[in-house]
């Protein structure tokens, strides 16, 4: 029963963590608006604002990122060595899945500080380490139910 209460505990807050990347959805709507005025109307506000939304973003990414390093980290030191060998694999393979998203989401993050003339495009970038990060969660989902 305790693994039961474990797992609905870790899918509450990982509905959380959904209603969090609808909110980035929404924050990235509005800086990509803000993107195009600056480049359009070379709005110096438009800029700011938009640097800030986008550091806001990757920060939050992080922490979301770190939650997901945490979990995968606590799964692998939960492995018996009972476990199969393809459970094993599997478990290591998402902790180095995760640590690489984590990691990712530091760079990206460094590089939205640093990057004050906006040369780098960072929306396509965060979308595809939002969507690792996804099939991470989906992969638990497959495994462990």
């Amino acid at each position: 029963m305790n693994d039961i209460q474990n797992r609905l505990k870790e899918i509450q807050i990982e509905d959380f963590i959904w209603i969090i990347y609808l909110g980035i959805i929404a924050l990235s709507f509005y800086s990509n608006y803000l993107e195009k005025d600056y480049f359009i109307n070379n709005s110096i506000d438009s800029k700011y604002k938009y640097r800030s939304i986008i550091i806001l973003i990757f920060s939050i990414l992080v922490i979301v990122y770190a939650y997901f390093l945490y979990d995968s980290y606590q799964s692998v030191k939960s492995l018996k060595d009972s476990d199969t060998d393809k459970t094993k694999l599997l478990t290591y393979l998402s902790f180095y899945a995760s640590l690489l998203i984590f990691i990712s989401g530091l760079i990206f993050l460094y590089i939205a500080i640093n990057d004050e003339n906006l040369n780098i495009e960072l929306a396509f970038n965060w979308n595809f380490t939002l969507f690792n990060t996804n099939l991470c969660t989906i992969y638990k989902i497959l495994c462990y139910t």
